[in-house]
């Protein structure tokens, strides 16, 4: 349920965007009368759907070719990523709570389960913005030939 909120936010962001950027074209050309409403093609519509950005334009900067040896390290990135968050996981998270959950609750045992598991939720963290930000998203914009690419900015 998370992933789709996700999605949607960002749909809705894209849409804003996009309406943001064409209305004023198109209402300035209506008021001016002239011949022809500057109306943006499907084509491109689809590629700022995909494109990682949230800012429409009608074109991008493109890259001539696609560097199919970048694409496939960063989806290995993404792999190695995942790996290592479950190996987190695996060997400080769940330990942890295996042993919390054999004990009566009290308070103590509470505040230590959650210092301990800041470091490891902290890596995972790191682990997740360092795969989607920095490697899924270059890898789709490789792939599309998306040039600009100032994720971080």
């Amino acid at each position: 349920t998370d992933i789709v909120l996700v999605l949607q936010v960002r749909l809705v962001m894209k849409a804003h965007s996009f309406i943001r950027e064409n209305v004023p074209r198109v209402l300035s050309s209506v008021k001016d009368k002239s011949g022809t409403v500057p109306i943006p093609r499907i084509s491109q519509y689809l590629y700022f759907l995909f494109a990682p950005t949230l800012i429409y334009r009608d074109s991008y900067p493109r890259n001539p070719t696609i560097r199919w040896g970048y694409v496939a390290t960063k989806f290995a990135q993404v792999l190695g990523s995942l790996f290592y968050a479950y190996y987190i996981f695996v060997r400080l998270c769940i330990p942890q709570f295996r042993n919390s959950s054999q004990e009566t609750f009290n308070l103590r045992g509470l505040v230590l389960c959650i210092f301990n598991s800041i470091l490891p939720g902290v890596l995972i963290l790191f682990l997740v913005f360092f795969a989607f930000l920095h490697c899924w998203l270059n890898a789709f914009a490789e792939m599309m030939r998306f040039a600009d690419r100032m994720f971080y900015k």
